[in-house]
Parts: C-alpha cells; sequence; structure tokens
C-alpha cells in the first residue's frame, strides 16, 4: 500500500476501507502502518527465538531510589549550577524519564528550598508538590521502623507520625533499608517477625496495605537453627533454610512485604554456598534469587535493580556499577517473573562522583533509565 502526504487526496481504495472499519484516517495510517511494519519484520535466525520488542519493564514502572543522588540533593545550591536539592532533582529526573522515585530520608541541603528537613507535615507537603508538578510519584521510603519490641510509646507515636507522612506523600508502600534483624540465630527471627506483623497490622489499618524490608546479602545466610547448642543456649548449626526464607514462612503474607535487592541477592549467592547440617556434615546449597521471589511475588512490590560487574577480588563478587554495564542476567530475571506489578527502583550506591566529578550520580541515572528501558527478554 502506498503512504501519501496528509496533504494529497486520499486513494478511494482507502477511503472505502477506512469508512467500513469505522476510523479516521489517522487511525487507518496507523493501524496500515503496523501491518506494513510487521511485514518486513526481520525473521528469526535458525534455532533462535525471536525478540520480543515489549519492554520487560514498563515506562510507569521504571523508578529510582534517592539515595543513588544523595550528592545531588544535598549540595549547596549556592556553589553550583548543578541540580541541588529535592526540587530540582525532581525536575532532572523527570526530564531523563523516570516517573517513580524511593526516598531515603527527607533532608537536603540548608540553604535548598524548604530548609533542611522536610520530615514534617509541611515538608511533606511541600515534597508532594514537587513530585506533582514534575508527573513523579513516591512509591517508597527507608524510613523509621522501630526497634524496640514489644513497642514503646515514644517509638509507636514516631511510627504513626511517619505513616502520616507516607499519607501525605501519596505512598503505596513504607519501609526501611535495614534487614528485619541482624542475627543469625531462629529466636531472633521470631521476635522479628512478631514485630513486622504488628506493624503491619498498624500501617493497614492506616491505610497502607504494603510495609516492607529491605535487605542486604547477610539476610541470605543460612538461619542457625539446630544444635549442639553454644554456651549462651544458642544452636550452632543449620537446617539448610534461610532466614529470609523462614522470615516469609512465619509473617503474614496481608501485612509484611519485602523489598529484594537483586545485587545483594546475587552477592548471597556468591557468598553463603555451604552450611553445617545438624549431623555435623558439610552441606553445599546455592542459592537462587528466583526461586524465593517466584513463590511470593506478590510479597516483593519493590525491587532495587543494582548491577554488578564480576569480580573475584572483590570479597563480595562484585563491583558496584551502571544498570545494564554489569554481570547480573537481568533479562532472566525479570523475564522469569509472571506480572509487572513490581517497581524496580535503581540503586548504585557508588553512583556520587565526589568533587572530581560532581554531576556522575545523575549521568549514571540517565544511562540506566536507558539501559531499564532497553530490557528485553
Amino acid at each position: 500500500m502506498k503512504f501519501r502526504h496528509a496533504q494529497e487526496e486520499p486513494n478511494p481504495q482507502d477511503e472505502a476501507l477506512r469508512r467500513g472499519l469505522g476510523l479516521s484516517r489517522r487511525q487507518l495510517l496507523a493501524a496500515t502502518t503496523g501491518i506494513a511494519a510487521a511485514a518486513v519484520a526481520v525473521p528469526a535466525l535458525p534455532g533462535r527465538a525471536a525478540a520480543t520488542e515489549t519492554p520487560l519493564i514498563r515506562d510507569s514502572k521504571r523508578g529510582i531510589i534517592l539515595y543513588t543522588v544523595r550528592d545531588a540533593i544535598s549540595r549547596d545550591p549556592r556553589t553550583t549550577n548543578l541540580p541541588s536539592g529535592f526540587r530540582q532533582v525532581f525536575e532532572a529526573l523527570s526530564k531523563i524519564g523516570f516517573e517513580r522515585v524511593e526516598f531515603a530520608g527527607y533532608t537536603q541541603h540548608a540553604a535548598s528550598e524548604g530548609g533542611a528537613n522536610l520530615e514534617t507535615v509541611e515538608g511533606a507537603r511541600l515534597l508532594r508538590s514537587w513530585l506533582d508538578d514534575n508527573g513523579l510519584r513516591a512509591e517508597g521510603n527507608h524510613g523509621f521502623i522501630p526497634s524496640s519490641w514489644p513497642l514503646s510509646q515514644s517509638d509507636l507515636d514516631r511510627f504513626k507520625r511517619t505513616l502520616e507522612i507516607a499519607n501525605i506523600l501519596g505512598l503505596d508502600h513504607m519501609g526501611t533499608g535495614s534487614d528485619p534483624t541482624n542475627s543469625a540465630y531462629k529466636a531472633d527471627w521470631d521476635v522479628a517477625a512478631e514485630k513486622w506483623n504488628k506493624l503491619g497490622e498498624i500501617a493497614r489499618a492506616a491505610g497502607y496495605t504494603k510495609l516492607y524490608t529491605h535487605n542486604h546479602d547477610a539476610a541470605y545466610n543460612f538461619l542457625l537453627d539446630s544444635g549442639p547448642l553454644d554456651a549462651q543456649g544458642r544452636p550452632t548449626r543449620s537446617s539448610g533454610i534461610r532466614r529470609l526464607e523462614y522470615f516469609l514462612q512465619i509473617t503474614d503474607p496481608k501485612y509484611v512485604y519485602l523489598e529484594l535487592d537483586i545485587y545483594w541477592a546475587h552477592v548471597a549467592q556468591y557468598k553463603f554456598k555451604t552450611y553445617t547440617a545438624p549431623d555435623g556434615s558439610v552441606q553445599t546449597k546455592i542459592f537462587d534469587p528466583l526461586a524465593v521471589v517466584k513463590p511470593n511475588e506478590r510479597r516483593f512490590p519493590l525491587f532495587h535493580a543494582k548491577d554488578g560487574k564480576l569480580n573475584p577480588a572483590n570479597g563480595n563478587g562484585y563491583d558496584m556499577v551502571p544498570f545494564g554495564t554489569g554481570d547480573i542476567d537481568y533479562a532472566r530475571f525479570f523475564g522469569s517473573l509472571e506480572s509487572q506489578h513490581h517497581y524496580p527502583m535503581y540503586e548504585q550506591d557508588n553512583a556520587p562522583g565526589g568533587t572530581a566529578n560532581p554531576a556522575q550520580s545523575l549521568q549514571f541515572a540517565e544511562l540506566s533509565y536507558k539501559n531499564l528501558s532497553d530490557l528485553r527478554a
């Protein structure tokens, strides 16, 4: 079919087709252009499936945790022409294409608009107005989760204030950047689960459905849950279950959710390969992050999309790099999930370039956004 410029006379056959389908001329042009493009698509090579053109992560799901650009948020606007403070950083992230952000605290440089501390009702309203102005939505935060248990009144009051601020910001998820406990012992994970179940119930009653814990590599080490006991009466061996797997089993899925940091999960895969079984034998068990996520997809509303380049000289096995420039198989990871209900938040702990390259974190954010966008199965 020959396509014409808008000023050319319509082809009678095209007009008949358009009227028969009830389409406008623009709709017909769009439809027939798509057909023509499909007709000339390059066939897959023998023995290789055709790559999908559908992004693995939709644009409305692509996010960034603001910890990645903390240097920009905290720099003095009086000494630089680079984006500084929440408002200008929101503008920069929106121009890159991000639609979601995750907070890592509510402080900025004191000279930035709004002042240093925006963890107040008034500050949250200001932040919300800047988010709305730039077409951004806050999906989560790494904020206050009480450490005491049972809850002290002061911790409960502060937790409720945190919920109030989250409500103003429009957060669908509220969480923390720490593991539920740093302990290796089953008894401590039992206490952590009891606390998180209660906090999740409080959050849900306040209008939230997803209170989440963000996890690092230690949470995927093996749980010490078997004898013999040490001098303090604590178990010294493992049944082979990992700490966070146990936490998932004993927490209420209505109240407790998780944010998988995919980088740290791969660090755990590299570091924690063996455990001492109850009979004293050393067992090998390789960790697969997908084996934890896939049976519990609805409990992982957020991910940290942090990339790593293999480096055996690093004790973690990987060096952090911009998303899409490392060796973690993100196409496999996201392509194995059944839904796109998750929000992958780009994170890179070492993105700030310091005085040598003060623009680096936003440059890495732009590169990483492009690679998130280009990710295909």
